[in-house]
């Protein structure tokens, strides 16, 4: 595949103090990564959401999908709640030749999330 350009994708989480020590291993990884494989032509980045009323989340929290989104919506900056099409939007992104130069990059999709 030698000559071709290609796309790698890695996904993190914002949340939780568990996934701290993940999340930086996983920034570092995708960071090594695209210095690594940048000179084949591969751009590596990764998308790391906040909350989004998943299936998995509303179970973990005993909730219904609307609760979910109205007990996150108070935590953001942004006006709204973040939502799956937010996520596939920014994945869209950075498979396109919109982002052909964007390497090594962690997009954080957080709303501009207030840390307490």
């Amino acid at each position: 595949m030698h000559g071709q350009r290609g796309r790698e994708y890695g996904f993190s989480a914002v949340y939780g103090l568990h996934h701290v020590e993940a999340r930086g291993v996983g920034v570092w990884l995708i960071s090594s990564a695209s210095k690594q494989l940048g000179g084949y032509g591969i751009r590596v980045n990764s998308v790391s959401p906040g909350a989004v009323a998943t299936p998995m989340l509303c179970e973990q929290m005993g909730m219904e999908a609307e609760e979910v989104e109205r007990t996150f919506q108070s935590s953001y900056y942004l006006n709204g709640v973040l939502k799956v099409k937010h996520v596939a939007n920014a994945v869209v992104f950075l498979a396109s030749g919109e982002s052909d130069f964007i390497t090594g990059h962690n997009l954080v999709l957080d709303g501009a999330y207030k840390q307490l």
